[in-house]
């Protein structure tokens, strides 16, 4: 496992840190995300690879930095 950090706009509320929490672990069940909504940034403990986390984010609507 390898600890990703992505940078995600959009994150305003609760709702939004679970969506992307949930997105993340049904692309990997076993991930552990760690989000600081105030600077944007979701960290990821995962062994999948980091286009297909991002793509996850991104299809729930948030703007995922490269």
């Amino acid at each position: 496992m390898q600890t990703q950090t992505f940078q995600v706009q959009g994150m305003t509320c609760g709702h939004c840190e679970r969506a992307v929490t949930q997105a993340i672990q049904q692309v990997d069940p076993a991930a552990t995300v760690q989000i600081d909504r105030a600077s944007g940034q979701v960290q990821v403990q995962s062994a999948t690879p980091r286009e297909q986390l991002a793509a996850a984010i991104a299809e729930e609507g948030y703007a995922v930095a490269a």
